[in-house]
């Protein structure tokens, strides 16, 4: 005799396992279950009616058979819908995490440009404001604008504008370090964020800039020729003592004196800010 009067336990602890098995298998490893229970069960079925068993009548025999096969169809019914209802979700978190992606990308970057936006700059200004006072590490703002923009405009056209303008922010950002931060502030003026840079350093690096800038080719298409431009750097230090407006107001007023700057070439970079660093005046 096989189990006896325990047959009847079989149903309930395959059930169980199944239960459990709804939520941890896969519907192919739930198939390869089906599988298996059916011919495990149905040799052992056979096995039983083969010894002729008296207490174990053929009706008996077949209701248990069609109570598994019942437990095991209904069961992986259940892990392919519970597996289908799994996936539809991962995918609408996959869509929804896009979704907040594109919108915090819309929210903090510029649309022409790809670089922060004036908001965002100033949510980081404020980031940089609080770990340079924590460490004591410098900290640099530089105004960039973009000389005679308008007649670019005029010229050319507000296409070929917008060309120069992704032209300008790509050299830009391949010409600093990544941990620099570069933002389009409005229009064709830019904002871009030395942070843990000396002063002398950085007045290197905004020269290379300008140079950097000065050697870009935009070209036009149906133009007569390549676009090329020139910029205006003003640079400020920012100190803990004094407010981030304060920083960038002394860094504009470097900006206008870089422009009107008489014996210095277009597009240089002056440092009002810094003279007691580098010992001007």
């Amino acid at each position: 005799m096989i189990a006896g009067p325990a047959r009847g336990v079989t149903l309930p602890i395959l059930a169980i396992i199944l239960m459990f098995g709804i939520f941890g298998l896969t519907t192919r490893q739930m198939l390869g279950v089906l599988v298996y229970s059916l011919v495990a069960f149905g040799v052992a079925s056979g096995v039983v009616a083969a010894r002729d068993e008296p207490d174990y009548p053929t009706v008996v025999a077949a209701a248990y058979v069609g109570m598994v096969v019942v437990v095991l169809l209904s069961s992986t019914f259940l892990t392919t819908r519970v597996q289908s209802t799994r996936q539809h979700l991962r995918r609408q978190k996959a869509e929804l995490a896009r979704a907040l992606e594109q919108i915090r990308q819309l929210a903090t970057h510029d649309d022409l440009t790809g670089v922060l936006n004036r908001r965002a700059m100033l949510d980081r200004m404020q980031l940089e404001q609080r770990r340079s006072l924590r460490s004591s590490s410098p900290l640099l703002i530089a105004q960039l604008d973009i000389d005679h923009f308008k007649a670019v405009n005029d010229t050319h056209g507000h296409a070929a504008g917008d060309l120069v303008l992704q032209s300008f922010a790509d050299t830009v950002r391949r010409n600093v370090r990544d941990t620099d931060v570069l933002a389009r502030w409005g229009g064709e003026e830019f904002v871009l964020l030395l942070c843990d840079t000396p002063a002398a350093d950085a007045v290197d690096l905004m020269e290379r800039l300008r140079q950097a800038v000065q050697a870009m080719q935009v070209p036009v298409p149906q133009g007569d020729g390549p676009i090329t431009v020139t910029v205006s750097i003003g640079l400020a230090r920012h100190t803990p003592a004094h407010p981030l407006a304060g920083t960038l107001e002394r860094a504009d007023q470097a900006l206008y004196a870089a422009k009107a700057g008489g014996a210095q070439p277009r597009g240089a970079c002056t440092l009002p800010a810094l003279m007691p660093v580098i010992g001007m005046r």
